[in-house]
C-alpha cells in the first residue's frame, strides 16, 4: 500500500500531456448548449469487472469480527448485500503471514513446513459472509509479507506451495478464489509467476487468474509485452494508485495487451470526507485509462484509531463493545455504481467521457438482447450547473430513466443516495437533466436501489473494569478486542508454572519476511479514550528476553521518519528475564525518553510474574510482582489504550489481563 504516493496533484498541463501520450480524450471546453451523450447499444467498450474493496494491508477488518449481532450483520450487509449498500463485486483479502502489513498483522495458515491450519484468522469468515450475501462476488488473495521459514525468500518454490495450500484452505471453507496476486508493492519476479501458473494447473486450481503485479506504475505491462512466458502466465494487469487529483494514468503497452486492467488497489479515502475523490476516481479510471475494476483500500475502518490511516474506508466499524458504527457519503458514492451495474456488462466508449462544464461520465450496458444501461456522472470539478441530454439508440429502452444522486461533500445523510424524479423521454427519445456541481448521479433503466434502514446504537466508551482470563476461547483464536500489530498472540493452554486453563501466547519465533518496520511482536487492546487507570497482566517468558506492558497508547509513529520504525506512542514498562527494567515513553516526535530504570529480582524463564502500570493525572507508577519500582510525574500523554509486547521473536504467555479505573 503505497499510501505516500496518493494523489499528489500534478498541474493541468501535466495531466493534459499524460492524456495525449496515451492517446486518450481530453476534456472539452465549457458549452452553452446541453451536452449530448449518445448511448449506442452497439458501441464498443471493455467488459466491466466491478467495484471492490480490500480486507487486509493489516488488520483493517479486525474489530468487525467482535461486533455483536445484529450490528455485525448490518455492517456486512452494507458492504456486500446486492442492491442494498455498496454492493461490492470483488473482495480482496490478505494472505496472512503474522507480520505487520501496514495496519496490523494477520495470522498465517502455515507457520512451519508441513504445518497447515485452515482455521486461523478471520478472512475465511469474512469471505464466507460476503458469499452468503452475494454468491457471485469475486474473491482475490494477495500477500504483503510471508513466513520466515521459506528457503529462497519470497520468490521461492516454498511460497508457491504456501499459496496452493492457502487455496486448499479456501476450498475446505467452500470458497473458490478467482484472482491471486504476487507480493504487494515489492516488485515482481517473472519466472516465479510462470512457475506459479504451472503449479496452479498441476494442483487443480487452473481456473484461478493471476494478477501482476499489484505495484504502482506501468512497467509491469512493458515486461509482459516483452516476455512471452510471463505474458502467458498473467491474466490481469493490476496497478496501485494510478490516479492523481485530476487524472488517472495508463500506458500504451497496458492497453495493447488485450487483458483486463484493474486498479487493484486504489481509493484510500476517508469514509466521511473522501467521497469527491472517490467519485472522480471511479469514473476517471475508465475514461482516462480503460481500467475496468476499482478496488478500494480498505473496505472498512475497522481498526483502533491509534493505528495509522484512521478513517479510511467505506464505513467506520471500530467500536464493537457498543455496537456503534457510522456510514458516510463515501459508501453511497460507490453504491451509485455498485447497485446499478453488474460484472459482465460492457462500457460504451462513445458514451463515456468528459463533461464540458467539468466532470466525467461513464455508461455501461447489460449483455441482454434488449439491454439495460446505466450512466454514472460525477461533477466534482464543475463550478456551475450544466445540462446534458442522454439519447439511447440501438434497441435500448425508451422508458423512464431512474435517477439517484449523492451530494458528495454533505454531512447530511438525507443528501446521500437520494432517489430523484424519473426522467421521461422527449419526443425525440432523449432525456434531459441539469446537473449540480459536487455530486454524483446515476441514470439507469434498472429498477431497485436501496439505501438501507438499519441504524447504529449510540457510541459509548469501553467500560472499566475490562478483564480477560482467556479461558472462554477455543485454542488458536484471537481474544476479544486484542489486535496484533506484529507476531501472533493467540489463546493457548497455559503450559508452565502455577497458572491453569488458558493464556494468551505469542507463538512466532522466526522473524517473518516483512513488509514494513515493526521490530518485534506487539498487540493492542482497549479504548483510546481511557484516561486514569491501572493496567496489569501476569507474564511468563519461555525464553530469555523482555516483556512489555503498554499504557496510554495514543498513536503510531510514521515509519518514514526517524527512527524509521513502526512504534506506538505511549508509556512502556519493559522487564527482562534478568530483572533489568525500564519505564519509558515514546513521544510524538519519535524520540524515546526513559523515565526510570532499575533491577528487580530476576524474572527468569518458566515462572509467572505480575506487571502493572498505573496512571492518575500526571502521576505514572510501575509495579513488578506487586512492588512499586517507579513513581514519576509526566504529562506527555493523558489518555490511550493498553497493549502487550516483546523485544524479540520468542514465546511468552500472558494471563489475567485487567484494566481498572483509578
Amino acid at each position: 500500500m503505497r499510501r505516500w504516493k496518493r494523489w499528489r496533484g500534478p498541474s493541468a498541463a501535466l495531466a493534459l500531456a499524460a492524456a495525449l501520450v496515451t492517446g486518450l480524450t481530453v476534456p472539452a471546453t465549457a458549452e452553452a448548449e446541453p451536452q449530448k451523450i449518445t448511448v449506442d447499444a452497439a458501441g464498443p467498450g471493455r467488459v466491466y469487472e466491478g467495484v471492490g474493496a480490500i480486507s487486509g494491508g493489516g488488520g483493517t477488518s479486525r474489530l468487525i469480527v467482535d461486533y455483536p449481532e445484529p450490528q455485525r450483520r448490518q455492517i456486512l450487509d452494507y458492504l456486500f448485500k446486492p442492491g442494498y449498500g455498496a454492493s461490492l463485486d470483488i473482495l480482496k483479502v490478505e494472505i496472512g503471514s503474522d507480520t505487520n502489513s501496514s495496519n496490523g498483522a494477520e495470522p498465517s495458515h502455515s507457520r512451519a513446513p508441513g504445518d497447515v491450519n485452515c482455521d486461523r484468522g478471520y478472512e475465511w469468515w469474512l469471505m464466507t459472509e460476503a458469499k452468503k450475501r452475494n454468491p457471485a462476488i469475486k474473491l482475490y488473495g494477495l500477500e504483503w509479507g510471508a513466513p520466515g521459514w521459506f528457503q529462497g525468500g519470497f520468490w521461492s518454490q516454498d511460497n508457491i506451495a504456501y499459496l496452493t495450500d492457502w487455496l486448499g484452505c479456501a476450498r475446505r471453507h467452500h470458497l473458490a478464489v478467482d484472482y491471486l496476486g504476487g507480493w504487494n508493492e515489492k516488485g515482481w519476479d517473472k519466472q516465479w509467476y510462470v512457475d506459479l501458473k504451472a503449479a496452479l494447473g498441476r494442483e487443480g486450481y487452473g481456473g484461478v487468474k493471476l494478477v501482476a503485479a499489484d505495484n504502482a506504475g506501468w512497467q509491469v505491462a512493458t515486461d509482459l509485452k516483452n516476455d512471452a512466458a510471463f505474458n502467458a502466465a498473467v491474466d490481469v494487469v493490476g496497478v496501485h494508485y494510478p490516479c492523481t487529483a485530476i487524472h488517472c494514468s495508463s500506458s500504451a503497452d497496458a492497453l495493447g495487451l488485450g487483458k483486463p486492467i484493474f486498479a487493484s488497489e486504489s481509493g484510500w479515502n476517508d469514509y466521511l470526507t473522501g467521497a469527491p475523490r472517490l467519485a472522480a476516481e471511479i469514473n476517471h479510471e475508465y475514461v482516462d485509462g480503460r481500467m475496468t475494476a476499482f478496488i478500494n483500500w480498505p473496505a472498512a475502518y475497522g481498526w483502533y484509531p491509534t493505528v495509522q490511516y484512521a478513517g479510511s474506508g467505506f464505513l467506520r466499524a471500530n467500536e464493537p463493545w457498543s455496537g456503534h458504527y457510522e456510514l458516510g457519503p463515501t459508501l453511497w458514492t460507490v453504491a451509485q455504481t455498485g447497485q446499478f451495474a453488474r460484472p459482465g456488462w460492457r462500457y460504451i466508449d462513445s458514451a463515456s467521457g468528459y463533461l464540458g462544464g467539468g466532470g466525467t461520465y461513464v455508461t455501461l450496458r447489460s449483455p441482454a438482447a434488449r439491454p439495460d444501461y446505466t450512466t454514472v456522472v460525477e461533477t466534482t470539478s464543475a463550478t456551475a450547473p450544466q445540462t446534458i441530454t442522454v439519447s439511447p439508440t440501438g434497441g435500448l429502452s425508451r422508458g423512464r430513466l431512474h435517477v439517484w444522486s449523492t451530494e458528495l461533500s454533505s454531512a447530511d445523510p438525507a443528501r446521500w443516495f437520494v432517489r430523484g424524479d424519473d426522467l421521461r423521454a422527449d419526443t425525440d427519445g432523449s432525456y434531459q437533466i441539469t446537473l449540480e456541481p459536487g455530486r454524483v448521479y446515476t441514470l439507469t433503466t434498472l429498477r431497485g436501489g436501496t439505501k438501507g434502514s438499519a441504524a447504529s446504537p449510540a457510541a459509548a466508551n469501553l467500560p472499566l473494569p475490562f478483564k480477560e482470563s482467556f479461558d472462554g476461547y477455543r485454542r488458536g483464536t484471537t481474544a476479544r478486542y486484542f489486535s496484533d500489530m506484529e507476531g501472533a498472540f493467540e489463546v493457548a493452554k497455559c503450559s508452565r508454572g502455577s497458572h491453569r486453563g488458558k493464556c494468551l501466547r505469542q507463538v512466532i519465533t522466526t522473524q517473518p519476511i516483512k513488509w514494513t518496520k515493526v521490530p518485534a511482536p506487539l498487540t493492542l487492546v482497549g479504548d483510546a479514550t481511557w484516561t486514569d487507570y491501572e493496567a496489569r497482566t501476569d507474564v511468563l517468558l519461555e525464553h530469555a528476553g523482555s516483556a512489555e506492558l503498554l499504557g496510554r497508547v495514543v498513536g503510531q509513529l510514521d515509519p518514514r521518519k526517524k527512527p524509521n520504525l513502526t512504534l506506538w506512542k505511549g508509556y512502556h514498562l519493559k522487564v527482562a528475564d534478568t530483572g533489568v527494567w525500564s519505564l519509558y515513553v515514546i513521544q510524538n516526535d519519535g524520540t524515546t525518553r526513559t523515565l526510570a530504570t532499575g533491577t528487580a529480582d530476576a524474572l527468569g524463564t518458566g515462572r509467572w510474574h505480575r506487571l502493572a502500570l498505573r496512571f492518575e493525572g500526571t502521576a505514572v507508577g510501575a509495579f513488578i510482582d506487586g512492588r512499586q519500582v517507579a513513581a514519576v510525574t509526566d504529562a506527555t500523554f493523558d489518555h490511550g489504550l493498553s497493549g502487550l509486547a516483546l523485544d524479540s521473536y520468542v514465546n511468552a504467555q500472558f494471563d489475567d489481563f485487567a484494566v481498572t479505573a483509578r
